[in-house]
């Protein structure tokens, strides 16, 4: 079995003329509501297994946060552009390719509307929105990361803040 989790970031900063999307920061309402769910999701998970993020900042932050409740060092992150610019399907399984099959749960940390749009083509349409700093597990009767395919998952759970 392999699990998903897909966890979009928290409340980031209104977009303003000076600093670019990639570079806005969490708010500190942000910050709280990542750390809480990240305190709700280790009620439900024992790790976070092998983490990636986006590497726009309130994607790492979020990450951080997480990672900081697991104890889990901050240079475990495994950082992909593609999760900020262009994560679908195919990029999906360009990341889970360079996962060892031993480890069976992946974190992803990054941005709607594409992990709305992932959760529901990986679960056969049963997911219709993430919500800042929502968290939705998908869990996959496979044993390689790579044979995970849509329509095939299925949610184990949802956490909204």
């Amino acid at each position: 079995m392999k699990k998903l989790i897909f966890i979009r970031h928290g409340k980031a900063e209104d977009p303003v003329f000076d600093i670019s999307d990639f570079e806005r920061s969490l708010t500190n309402k942000g910050k709280y509501t990542a750390n809480t769910m990240a305190i709700k999701l280790k009620e439900k998970e024992l790790s976070i297994g092998v983490v990636i993020s986006s590497p726009a900042f309130r994607a790492i932050e979020t990450a951080l946060i997480f990672s900081g409740i697991y104890r889990k060092p901050s240079n475990s992150i495994i950082m992909d552009d593609n999760i900020y610019y262009n994560f679908n399907l195919s990029t999906l399984h360009e990341a889970l390719s360079k996962i060892d099959n031993q480890k069976n749960t992946v974190t992803l940390f990054g941005h709607n509307p594409s992990f709305t749009e992932l959760a529901a083509i990986l679960s056969a349409g049963e997911y219709n929105s993430m919500p800042k700093c929502g968290i939705v597990a998908i869990e996959f009767n496979v044993n390689f990361w790579t044979d995970i395919i849509q329509n095939t998952g299925k949610i184990i759970y949802q956490l909204t803040p």
